[in-house]
């Protein structure tokens, strides 16, 4: 009895093992889901949901986009890194999502280096310094920072809510100038908006949304926090011509898996996804929202990652800021 015991374990073991390996060979053989963690219709969403299609007819499956907002993206990303990681579940998220809003908790529902594998760094959508001409004179960064120095407290800047990539471009840009600024939160920036104009908000953080308002003079778009000027704004410096090197901040977007999928099964993701990304109509699209599109191997992308954890993580520390 003990060896027939032996022989059916090791044959359902040998049998585990062969369907593992045919299941890593076929993949993907099932729908794979991106977990989004944002309500539909904002930019991550848009451009998750335009990969989406795009990918499907390339992998043979249909990859559907789950939407699954909260928590500043907390929600979301806690559940796809939790998810099984064998390849059908994965995460777009962009900045705050997968790096600056699990490390504002005084107990973190994952960490971006542990808990995740690099898929693809997709785009980059870089932050603009808006002001508003109605309460500001600066005409350039050196201007608006003397003017912090000598009105400290005066300035308000708005941001999307507590912990979001916005504010946290706020904190960075603080402690770089060493200036008092204050931090003025909103439910979503179009309530942020009018107050702008009106100037009882002086400045914020912010992607190249407000184009006609600038254009309209309404606003001023005085550094873009890139190391590239934009050909939506090309007349705009960067922060290190503005002589603020170090202020780098932007709303980039990435895909990642659950730390612990199978390293085939994320090169074959991502050979797709390389496929899409060179595709002229996506890229065209991706820009048409502001995106500046990438696409990156899973190698190019992981010390990227880490270094942004380490930047987001000494901003958040520096601080003092936790939604707890």
């Amino acid at each position: 009895m003990k060896t027939l015991a032996r022989m059916i374990f090791f044959a359902t073991a040998l049998i585990a093992m062969q369907q593992t390996a045919w299941a890593q060979q076929t993949y993907p053989n099932r729908p794979i889901r991106i977990v989004v963690p944002y309500p539909a219709g904002e930019s991550v969403d848009v451009i998750a949901r335009l990969l989406a299609l795009r990918l499907s007819p390339l992998l043979g499956q249909q990859v559907i986009v789950d939407n699954r907002g909260g928590g500043g993206g907390v929600i979301g990303g806690a559940l796809a890194a939790q998810a099984t990681p064998d390849g059908y579940n994965l995460l777009y998220g962009n900045v705050g999502a997968i790096v600056i809003a699990p490390n504002l908790q005084a107990k973190p529902p994952y960490d971006a280096l542990k808990s995740f594998a690099p898929v693809s760094l997709i785009a980059d959508v870089p932050f603009y310094i808006f002001v508003s001409p109605a309460a500001l004179a600066a005409k350039n960064l050196k201007e608006l920072v003397a003017y912090a120095r000598d009105n400290p407290g005066k300035i308000n800047y708005a941001s999307t809510g507590i912990g979001s990539g916005v504010h946290l471009a706020g904190e960075l840009f603080k402690s770089l100038a060493k200036i008092d600024i204050v931090h003025v939160p909103y439910k979503g920036v179009g309530l942020a908006l009018p107050d702008m104009v009106a100037g009882k908000i002086q400045m914020v953080f912010y992607p190249p949304t407000f184009l006609q308002f600038v254009r309209d003079g309404k606003l001023r778009a005085i550094t873009i926090a890139a190391p590239a000027r934009s050909t939506l704004l090309p007349e705009v410096p960067t922060s290190a011509e503005s002589g603020m090197p170090e202020l780098i901040a932007s709303s980039w977007h990435a895909i990642v898996a659950p730390a612990g999928v199978p390293s085939e099964n994320i090169k074959k993701f991502s050979a797709a996804l390389t496929t899409v990304m060179a595709d002229k109509e996506v890229r065209e699209k991706m820009g048409g929202v502001g995106a500046d599109p990438i696409g990156s191997t899973p190698e190019k992308f992981a010390p990227f990652m880490r270094a942004e954890v380490e930047k987001w993580r000494k901003v958040i520390k520096t601080s003092g800021l936790t939604v707890d």
